[in-house]
């Protein structure tokens, strides 16, 4: 097995997609690529495909995913200060579950903060500074 990304891809479920999309709009101030995928109605987040990066969705598909606030955490890239995206949550529809914090004091690992989104999904923000 070769090593790489221990992430290839996530999706965040989500009850309402068009209020979900918006959120992830404002606080990322960019336009959500969507489309369907077999009977999942996806929104994606911009990530750099071609060059092997990460990327995942929001995704909408009732019978089959169920947004959850206990669930796995997904980290998402907010770079260079994820305190742009934070201000953003909560007029979006979302909440500030824990502010902006340093990691491990002194490690050089960043800064992360976790939000529930506009469907309740508990999702983390990161960036180094």
């Amino acid at each position: 097995m070769e090593l790489g990304n221990a992430l290839n891809w996530f999706e965040i479920p989500v009850n309402d997609f068009d209020r979900a999309k918006k959120f992830y709009e404002i606080i990322f101030d960019y336009q959500m690529p969507e489309m369907m995928m077999g009977p999942n109605r996806m929104g994606f987040f911009l990530y750099d495909q071609p060059g092997g990066k990460v990327g995942g969705a929001i995704v909408y598909n009732p019978g089959f995913y169920t947004p959850v606030a206990n669930g796995t955490l997904a980290y998402l890239n907010c770079q260079p200060d994820l305190q742009v995206q934070l201000d953003k949550v909560e007029a979006a529809g979302g909440k500030i579950h824990q502010a902006k914090m340093e990691i491990a004091p002194g490690q050089n690992l960043g800064f992360i903060a976790i939000i529930h989104d506009s469907e309740g999904n508990r999702v983390a923000l990161h960036s180094m500074s």
